[in-house]
């Protein structure tokens, strides 16, 4: 057996960046990212900010030697601490941002353009937890009381000590929201991924019950008849042959069962699409409205519409930049329509793929589809399927 290679092995970037100690922990936010599809690289575009450190000397004092001796020793340890965040142990995390504002803290007297670590250091704080607005407030009060005591002292311009930390106050409360509302869409992903397997499980257990009630009994009576056909062969060979045909009466009978459960089995149910349309689209943030679907249908129209209907809730969530959409269902005597409509974007005016194999999955069933979609004017799908007598 081979043993699995661990995903910094092929990276020669991740194998020094491991070495050096980044190498993100299992519970890290960079981990947590890339479980999501979302490149953990991104964190790092907000680094940009620190520019600040930079050209704060042009805001009313002057590059010296002091300065860049004290940013090439700071800065790097600032980045460190930065990229600490993402990459360690949630339970760890939150100590790199204390870490930035005491970095702050203690450069203070020497250096302004440390200013811009406490900024990082408040806004990241309680980074490591689930977004919490009073525990992030609690520890940004804190630092925000140190820095205005030090500014004070030290002899700081007021306007400074009073405006970073309001800065950094509004800043941190739109990333805490941000973080928050990323949290709900990350527990809504695994909320119907739970729903999706769930629902496997139980479609499995219910083919397997189905699976022994159907065979259960129909195996055991063949599995008799050909013992008995057996003990019969040599003084009874006319019962012996009986037994064999009832034997093979009921084998074939079972095939037939068996055949028409799998066919059930593979037919797609409208309600089981329309659930899950509207798990799809109400993740992608489009309010769908839909009707009861209709009873009695026959099994191969039931499963046409059903993939029609799958393959429209797929071109809203995908193309159609919608907010709302609506899916309704009429029957009469003779034909059962489905309408699917958005508040999207429109103007759709060639068939892709999608809307080919809708096409010929309703031509196939001897119906018609019709679409409507001027630009800007949303998009409607109407499908008309007879229904025989």
């Amino acid at each position: 057996m081979h043993a699995e290679a661990h995903p910094t092995s092929a990276n020669p970037a991740a194998r020094l960046f491991a070495r050096l100690g980044f190498a993100p922990a299992p519970d890290s936010i960079a981990a947590e990212a890339r479980r999501i599809g979302r490149s953990p690289l991104k964190e790092g575009v907000h680094l940009l900010w620190s520019f600040w450190v930079f050209v704060t000397p042009m805001m009313g004092g002057r590059y010296s030697w002091k300065w860049l001796v004290l940013t090439l020793v700071s800065y790097p340890i600032f980045v460190a601490l930065y990229a600490k965040v993402f990459v360690a142990p949630r339970r760890h995390a939150n100590w790199y941002p204390l870490g930035m504002a005491a970095l702050c803290f203690v450069l203070m007297p020497w250096y302004p353009s440390g200013i811009s670590y406490y900024v990082f250091g408040c806004v990241m704080a309680n980074a490591g937890r689930r977004a919490h607005f009073p525990s992030w407030f609690a520890q940004w009060a804190l630092l925000t009381a140190i820095f205005i005591g030090l500014g004070w002292w030290i002899g700081y311009p007021w306007q400074v000590t009073v405006w970073m930390p309001i800065m950094t106050l509004i800043i941190g409360a739109i990333v805490n929201v941000e973080r928050s509302s990323e949290q709900k869409d990350v527990a809504l992903r695994l909320s119907q991924d739970e729903v999706r397997r769930l629902a496997a499980t139980a479609e499995r257990e219910r083919i397997g019950r189905d699976l022994h009630d159907l065979l259960g009994h129909t195996l055991s009576l063949i599995t008799l008849k050909l013992e008995l056909a057996r003990k019969l062969h040599e003084r009874d060979p006319p019962g012996s042959l009986r037994e064999l045909e009832e034997a093979e009466r009921v084998a074939r009978h079972a095939l037939a069962e068996v055949r028409s459960a799998v066919t059930g089995i593979r037919n797609a149910d409208l309600a089981a699409e329309l659930a899950s349309a509207r798990l799809l689209l109400e993740s992608s943030r489009v309010h769908l409205e839909y009707g009861a679907p209709p009873a009695g249908l026959p099994p191969d129209i039931e499963r046409g519409l059903a993939l029609v209907l799958r393959e429209a809730a797929t071109n809203i969530a995908r193309h159609a930049n919608a907010t709302r959409a609506r899916i309704a269902f009429d029957t009469d005597a003779r034909s059962v329509s489905m309408c699917v409509e958005d508040d999207g974007r429109g103007g759709v005016s060639v068939d892709g793929n999608g809307l080919a194999g809708m096409r010929d999955r309703v031509r196939a069933l001897d119906g018609t589809l019709s679409i409507e979609s001027p630009r800007g004017g949303g998009t409607k799908v109407l499908v008309r399927v007879g229904v025989p007598a």
